[in-house]
């Protein structure tokens, strides 16, 4: 799952994983490609 804009008073991605999606399938695309790497998130 992509994220792509995150706006929100509660972050997107907490709220993804709160519903049980893994880290794993959660791809953060507003961080340049470069730097996913050194986020928790999935780096694809």
């Amino acid at each position: 799952m992509w994220i792509q804009y995150d706006g929100t008073s509660q972050p997107v991605a907490e709220a993804l994983l709160e519903a049980g999606v893994l880290r794993e399938d959660i791809v953060l695309g507003f961080h340049p490609a470069e730097l996913r790497q050194y986020t928790d998130f999935a780096v694809s």
